[in-house]
């Protein structure tokens, strides 16, 4: 592997390019605190980055053909990549395996927040706690990091706390006060009170009856999953070899010693076995830390306890553009949160125990839970809908727990590095906001522990992948340079950081005057094709790869992936070289994954052939009325040749494919039409709010008044020319 050694760099290429020497570019306005530490560091020897990123069947290969690592990663989340990161750039030869995808599992289902924990600061006070007081003071020193490090990703976002009641003004301000004097310098802004009329000025859809006026203090924001890959991306730039669909069949021992010294494993995709040997095996499976413990030894007692955290997502006009929203005492003690992310809102509640075996899928009772929280807070003019929920999740928080504790509200997220007599290497609960410290002292214990020979930690001020040269200005010269709509370079500047030209390079020419590259996936969102091919170098192996961490289309709206799913497979299957039948089953795979995981089941379970029909008899004629003027054989049902005559009526051109989709949406008996019956149950369920953005109720209602408009004689409409 190459090095470059400080003295030498310095004296080749001159001081103010050490950093790029290094991996560690000019700093930011959040860099400059952290200056005089990354002089320090950069003293050390630091692998050479590679410019161009191996492929994932090189780095299979290196696996297998490399010899013994001095460091092996089970786990790709945060946590895993961060392992691998921090191992890497001391030199350390470093491979990492994810059975999954990297972030398939909690790093991608997140708050999406970077923060130190206020809930957690204020029970250190009461508590008089000093543990939980470090944890906090750690996590604001490392928010400060991660903004820093991937800056193209994240951003302080300020997070507004209503107060209702006047003794809560000065109880939270105490409190807010606190938390930025414990973030002392690495303070993102300082917050501040806010008069009701203001409050309502930033947050108009507020709840104004008995408020008093509002507290803002700010907090970071990322994109958790684009986050966890640009770590393994980094990871892999600095030599570690990193591989996702990787699974762990068990670990290797010593027959002399019976230390762990590797892993049997298996590609997912090909299934062949292969054996990595390694002097250190880590450990950094998150929620299932506890199973790979197990590996090691049968007896020992769980250190995880799992809590479940319920997310939905919903329009963006529910929130402001740039203002949260964050009650820490909801009606049943947990924390609700109320966040603009991707230009949608996502709220969602924190800690409630869930069983690790089996991955939570968000209920019923969970959205309406939080939709009923929601609902506290906005004023009566806003409507909170059911159908106005887009998708939801369910992520697992690995919180460090006594196996007899049960009350996962009374924890913290605090880590611990544990060694086991056989030398594997576990880090286990900790969160996103510190994933980088807690990798920093799993890779400190272990070259303690197996003797390696390593420098001390070279990722304080370390760049991420796309951030060496971005700029808040970058997506300026997508646009002039490619011809990208301005939407779409945005986003591109946002998610790819300076490799966003390495995907404007590979748009496909749209054939319009503008924008003249970057087909979109669906019209609503700024995703194009060109994102697909690049998502398979970036290791995507899978459609549910790209519709859920690659882009995040399956976390912001469940229909719209479902929308872009054949058009993404169709791409992969040409990259990949897939088969007919291999198409059907990753189509077939990801619509499972939709219905389940993101939210779709509890999405369509709205309207079903038993919905109830709850419409006053003026409604149900008129709506009879509606549906007969594309009922015009009065069959009892429309197909899609009747909407294709009535749109031809009135010069409305569709493809059939669309028109497909849209009758399925209502057809609940899968018969290829949509009966009156199933027309009422679906107005019935809008009035009620359950469904919201039908296209065929929109579309027969454009229709009807269209066709209204050219019933009307000239000599009634006043004439004309």
């Amino acid at each position: 592997m190459a090095f470059q050694k400080a003295v030498k760099g310095t004296a080749l290429i001159g001081g103010g390019a050490i950093a790029t020497v290094f991996g560690l570019s000019q700093f930011s306005q959040h860099r400059n605190k952290h200056g005089a530490l990354v002089q320090v560091q950069a003293a050390e020897a630091v692998p050479a980055r590679k410019e161009h990123l191996p492929t994932r069947e090189q780095q299979l290969a290196a696996l297998q053909s490399s010899g013994e690592f001095d460091v092996l990663v089970i786990g790709g989340g945060a946590t895993g990549c961060g392992c691998a990161l921090d191992a890497a750039t001391r030199g350390l030869k470093t491979a990492l395996l994810e059975r999954d995808d990297f972030s398939s599992g909690t790093s991608s289902r997140s708050t999406k927040l970077i923060h130190g924990g206020v809930r957690y600061l204020q029970k250190a006070i009461m508590k008089l706690d000093f543990e939980q007081y470090r944890m906090v003071k750690e996590a604001l020193e490392e928010r400060a990091h991660l903004l820093q490090s991937a800056p193209h990703l994240s951003d302080a976002l300020p997070i507004m706390l209503p107060i209702y009641k006047w003794w809560q003004l000065p109880y939270y301000w105490i409190g807010i006060k606190l938390y930025d004097l414990v973030a002392g310098s690495q303070c993102l802004k300082s917050s501040y009170v806010l008069t009701k009329s203001r409050a309502l000025e930033l947050f108009p859809m507020l709840r104004r009856d008995k408020l008093v006026g509002a507290i803002v203090y700010y907090d970071g924001q990322h994109n958790d999953a684009r986050m966890n890959l640009a770590i393994a991306l980094t990871a892999a730039r600095y030599g570690a070899a990193t591989a996702n669909y990787t699974e762990v069949r068990h670990l290797l021992k010593s027959s002399d010693t019976g230390r762990v010294c590797g892993v049997r494993c298996r590609d997912v995709l090909t299934g062949k076995e292969f054996d990595v040997r390694a002097k250190c095996v880590i450990n950094a499976t998150g929620p299932f830390t506890d199973s790979v413990r197990k590996m090691d030894d049968q007896e020992v007692p769980n250190i995880c306890q799992p809590s479940a955290g319920v997310h939905i997502v919903m329009p963006g006009y529910y929130s402001p553009d740039n203002m949260g929203l964050l009650d820490p005492d909801t009606s049943d003690g947990r924390v609700i949160f109320f966040l603009p992310w991707e230009k949608m809102t996502i709220a969602g509640t924190t800690d409630s125990p869930t069983d690790v075996t089996a991955h939570p899928i968000p209920t019923e009772e969970d959205i309406n839970f939080i939709l009923s929280e929601v609902r506290n807070y906005l004023g009566p003019d806003v409507e909170v809908r059911r159908g106005d929920v887009l998708a939801a999740w369910s992520g697992i928080r690995p919180l460090v727990t006594n196996p007899d504790s049960k009350d996962t509200q009374s924890l913290s997220r605090n880590h611990v590095v544990t060694i086991s007599d056989s030398g594997l290497v576990t880090i286990a609960g900790g969160k996103w906001t510190t994933y980088r410290a807690m990798a920093r002292d799993t890779i400190d214990a272990a070259v303690r522990e197996h003797n390696l020979e390593a420098g001390s930690c070279q990722t304080m001020g370390l760049q991420l992948e796309g951030a060496e040269d971005w700029s808040p200005t970058l997506y300026i010269r997508l646009v002039q340079d490619y011809g990208l709509e301005s939407e779409v370079a945005q986003h591109l500047a946002s998610t790819y950081g300076d490799k966003a030209f390495e995907v404007a390079k590979i748009a496909q020419v749209t054939g319009k005057r503008w924008p003249i590259v970057g087909k979109r996936l669906v019209s609503e969102f700024p995703y194009i094709e060109a994102e697909v091919v690049y998502g398979v170098k970036e290791y995507a192996r899978t459609a549910v790869d790209i519709i859920s961490r690659r882009t995040r289309l399956a976390f912001l709206n469940v229909q719209a992936a479902d929308e872009a799913l054949p058009r993404i497979v169709d791409i992969m299957a040409k990259e990949l070289n897939w088969s007919e039948q291999k198409k059907k089953e990753e189509l077939e795979t990801a619509k499972t994954f939709l219905y389940y995981e993101m939210g779709y089941k509890v999405k369509t379970d709205q309207l079903t052939d038993s919905s109830e029909i709850s419409l006053v008899p003026s409604d149900i004629e008129r709506y009879k009325k509606r549906f007969r003027m594309f009922d015009k054989d009065k069959k009892g049902f429309i197909t899609i040749l009747d909407v294709q005559r009535v749109l031809q009526s009135i010069s409305v051109q569709m493809d059939e494919n669309t028109l497909h989709e849209i009758l399925n949406e209502v057809d609940l008996n899968k018969n290829g039409q949509v009966e009156l019956n199933e027309f009422l149950q679906l107005m019935s369920a809008i009035q009620k709010g359950r469904v919201s953005g039908s296209r065929l109720a929109v579309l027969m209602k454009s229709a009807e008044e269209n066709l209204r408009r050219q019933a009307i004689p000239v000599d009634r409409s006043g004439g004309g020319l």
